[in-house]
């Protein structure tokens, strides 16, 4: 067991005074007991919440390491949750059993699904958040969750080990080391670091370290993942000045109510904690000629703009904005922080110039003529890691058992990081246990497509979901998340309670039931028209009808269809998400159909498992050039489907690698059961008379 800088000390009086189960140290009897737990999770952001909070439900005993409690739950940046392709994200992590949708729907004061124009797979469920009840709320089911203990502590080093035999990893992580030199033992250690990698603000010219405002970065960690050989970027994000709510004239601008009836995050929660009517509204306004002239003029005293450190693509700056698309008004949305917050986020206009100039900026906007500036915007920069480095159970290919989550590899947003989060604290614990991974592939989840791209592509700038990087949306809907996750997360990682399986479980009989009776159901066209004349039926089909595609038309939905049968129909109408479900099924039924061909495609490529211990740089029985050895060591694929995703893998490479891995399997096959036929082949024994 060794330290990779210096020595350490065995000091655990900060942890013994939380009364924290200590184990003593095997093979050491000098030492003082130091506490052990099964994962270690270091960082209580988005990522660090549900990762502790995922391998806790798993059955380890877990910790939660953070700088502090008191930011437990903290929306760093903007005052919302959700959006187009992040509210899928949303939903798939709350399947797991994950927290952030929950404490959503118990802390939002804006509610609104996104991308309605278009079909029910892309909407974006979306909400504004009050970010005091957010904190609160996620720091109370934080603090109370079973076999999860939460420590303040900052975390300079890792304790490593010699690896373990049959797996890849140059060594093994053991522990962590803390600021004051004490120690923490672990089978599994997840790493979420956020933007404290080496983080430094800025405004202006000014810049100093810090992980965010008012936090101190993380230094030490960061200088031990370098030196062990972890191949490290360089990334910024920036956030918007905040502004006195009473300083704003909303009366002039484009207000946006919420939905009513208002759509939840969680699977569990039948409706919000607050009705619309008491939600808060929205208020719309535009940057113009004036704002890019500040921006353009002041160029020079803003270091930020000019670093060749890449940013968000697709929440960028004012400053990036007007540089690549100049003489266009920008869109900036007055978003509420909370039921009793005198402040206003105003999204779109993330800006690192200084101060002053700022506010002179802001003044300028429609609406903001008298607003006052109560924060500055700031960028933050920071160190990440190439995620090709990291395995789909986000378990590092350098170091073994250590586990990578949220912005350290490379994702910009809460929900990125959340995913990913929920991902590695369940096998982090699974690691801890030796149990197989729980991977979720690219047909069955966004979460799957999010850590397929950042594992075979990686990323050069921060990456953010969108329904548009899925190849098949119309199977991985919002509405379907339970149906594809929920049961592989109860059965193969138990990190699924049995309240949330019993009531997926009915869902899915349920939808089973109420299609096969509206499937059975059929009339002539004609009866169908007048027993639902607001469809536009065509009278011209002579053969009967079904239920189920009559619910197609947009005109009609369940309650329609059991007002006219209210026999077969009517139970199927009253809850209304199973009715809201049957409608969704049947719309896409027939693009269905073709998409799950597909699909099963794609999973036979995905089956075809390539080595884990598969030496690209030297094996010689596969004919591939020294690029693609390179890119495959580099990404390390664990199936052919993976391997075809990784740029410059030649569809020539991937036939000999498909021929390399089939003979392989041949030669395991015989290998086993050559022992079998030989036994088969010897003569018995005589038996005695």
């Amino acid at each position: 067991m060794f330290y990779l800088r210096g020595c350490g000390r065995w000091v655990a009086a900060s942890l013994t005074k939380q009364h924290l189960p200590v184990a003593k140290l095997s093979g050491d009897s000098a030492a003082p007991c130091t506490p052990h737990f099964d994962v270690v999770v270091v960082g209580g952001g988005h990522a660090g919440t549900e990762a502790a909070a995922a391998a806790a439900r798993c059955g380890s005993r877990t910790l939660l390491l953070t700088h502090r409690v008191d930011t437990i739950g903290q929306m760093s940046c903007n005052p919302s949750f959700g959006g187009i392709g992040k509210g899928h994200l949303m939903r798939e992590v709350d399947a797991l059993d994950g927290l952030c949708a929950r404490i959503c729907d118990h802390s939002g004061v804006h509610y609104k699904v996104l991308n309605r124009r278009k079909g029910p797979a892309v909407w974006g469920l979306r909400a504004q958040i009050d970010r005091k009840l957010y904190k609160q709320n996620m720091q109370k089911e934080i603090l109370s969750t079973p076999l999860l203990t939460v420590q303040e502590g900052a975390v300079e080093d890792l304790i490593l080990k010699e690896p373990e035999p049959g797996h890849a990893g140059k060594c093994r992580v053991s522990g962590v080391v803390l600021g004051d030199g004490s120690t923490v033992h672990a089978e599994s250690v997840v790493l979420t670091a956020g933007t404290f990698l080496r983080g430094t603000i800025v405004i202006g010219l000014e810049t100093r370290p810090a992980g965010r405002l008012g936090d101190q970065p993380s230094i030490g960690l960061a200088q031990t993942l370098e030196r062990l050989g972890f191949a490290v970027g360089r990334l910024k994000t920036g956030t918007p000045p905040r502004i006195a709510k009473e300083s704003v004239n909303f009366s002039i601008l484009n207000k946006q109510m919420p939905d009513n009836p208002s759509v939840p995050f969680s699977f569990l929660s039948e409706t919000v904690w607050i009705k619309p009517e008491d939600q808060l509204p929205c208020h719309l306004t535009h940057t113009n000629p004036r704002v890019d002239e500040i921006v353009l003029e002041n160029l020079h005293l803003n270091s930020h703009i000019k670093e060749t450190t890449r940013g968000p693509r697709y929440c960028p700056s004012i400053e990036s904005k007007v540089l690549r698309f100049p003489n266009r008004l920008h869109q900036v949305w007055l978003e509420p922080e909370g039921l009793d917050s005198d402040v206003i986020y105003p999204q779109g206009l993330s800006v690192t110039l200084p101060a002053e100039l700022q506010e002179k900026m802001i003044t300028c906007i429609r609406g903001l003529e008298e607003a006052k500036m109560v924060q500055p915007g700031y960028g933050v920069q920071y160190d990440y890691l190439d995620p090709r480095q990291i395995s789909p159970s986000l378990e590092t290919h350098l170091v073994q058992r250590l586990f990578f989550a949220g912005q350290i590899n490379g994702t910009t947003g809460y929900e990125e990081a959340a995913a990913q989060g929920v991902i590695a604290g369940i096998n982090a614990s699974l690691r801890a246990s030796c149990k197989p991974p729980f991977v979720v592939s690219r047909t069955e989840g966004y979460i799957g497509v999010l850590i397929d791209d950042l594992t075979t592509l990686g990323t050069s700038e921060p990456y953010r979901m969108f329904t548009s990087r899925v190849e098949f949306r119309l199977s991985l809907r919002p509405d379907n998340a339970d149906s594809r996750l929920t049961f592989r997360g109860y059965k193969e990682a138990g990190c699924v309670s049995q309240q949330r399986y019993e009531r997926a479980s009915w869902m899915k009989s349920s939808l089973e039931e109420g299609i096969s009776v509206l499937k059975s159901i059929e009339f002539s066209s004609s009866m169908w028209k007048k027993l639902t004349p607001q469809a536009p039926i065509s009278t011209a089909r002579s053969l009967p009808v079904r239920a189920l595609d009559i619910l197609k038309y947009e005109e009609v939905d369940m309650e329609l269809l059991a007002a006219a049968l209210p026999e077969p129909l009517g139970k199927y109408a009253a809850c209304r998400e199973l009715a809201d479900r049957l409608k969704v099924e049947a719309s896409y039924e027939s693009a269905l159909f073709c998409q799950l061909q597909e699909i099963e495609q794609v999973r036979r490529e995905e089956a075809l498992q390539l080595p884990a211990d598969l030496d690209y740089l030297t094996v010689r029985d596969v004919s591939l050039s020294e690029e693609v050895r390179e890119k495959l060591h580099a990404s390390r694929p664990q199936t052919i489907g993976a391997a075809s995703r990784i740029p410059g893998v030649t569809p020539a490479a991937l036939v000999n690698l498909l021929r390399f891995v089939k003979t392989t399997q041949q030669q395991q096959t015989a290998a086993k059961e050559a022992p079998d036929l030989l036994s088969s082949a010897a003569p018995a024994k005589q038996r005695p008379l």
